[in-house]
């Protein structure tokens, strides 16, 4: 678990809150509590670590309304929303647009952490993917804008001696652009040259 890693909760009943923050807290869960959604989104910012836990229904903002917010000011943090029995379909409606999972009172101990602990190892899994992402990026930073071109049309599957067609050059000027492009990226080879490509995602 990411040791900056916080489960922020966000409850309106404040006994709810501290019981909550009282439990996470006696098995090494840092937490923090809010009595609103608008004190939470006083201190979220992206790249916040962590998970957060609200309840679906409160004064003002609900968690629904909170949950799109974040998700309109770029904050990707999991979130579990907690539900009374009459407002699953609300809860239904968070998770189509985002949340991590929901959790009907009343619940039991075990299963709040054991849902904490797998919005957290979400919010891991998640950092470290990105991660990936950018290292696997900065492998293509080199790349001239022909390089770049030639790898797009690689990745649709298309040959040398078609690439060369299409762009009015020769095949052999085709493979030494190929060759540079496996040798600024350090892939041995095709295959890991697409692998790489396919791992970089959007952020090439």
């Amino acid at each position: 678990m990411n040791p900056g890693a916080v489960a922020h909760v966000v409850d309106d009943d404040v006994a709810v809150r501290d019981g909550l923050c009282a439990l996470l807290g006696s098995v090494s869960i840092s937490a923090r509590s809010y009595g609103s959604a608008n004190e939470f989104l006083q201190t979220a910012k992206p790249g916040m670590a962590g998970c957060l836990v609200v309840d679906v229904r409160m004064p003002g903002m609900s968690g629904l309304e909170l949950l799109q917010t974040l998700k309109t000011r770029d904050i990707r943090i999991p979130v579990i929303v907690i539900t009374g029995h009459g407002d699953v379909p609300m809860a239904v409606r968070a998770m189509k647009a985002g949340a991590f999972d929901f959790l009907q009172k009343p619940f039991n101990e075990q299963e709040l952490l054991d849902r904490v602990l797998a919005c957290l190892d979400k919010f891991d899994q998640e950092v470290g993917r990105q991660q990936t992402q950018e290292q696997a990026a900065l492998r293509f930073s080199e790349l001239t804008p022909r390089e770049r071109q030639i790898l797009a049309l690689i990745m649709e599957c298309q040959h040398g001696k078609s690439i060369a067609f299409g762009l009015g050059i020769s095949e052999k000027t085709v493979d030494v652009h190929r060759f540079n492009i496996m040798r600024k990226t350090g892939t041995r080879n095709l295959s890991e040259l697409i692998q790489l490509r396919i791992l970089a995602g959007d952020a090439v």
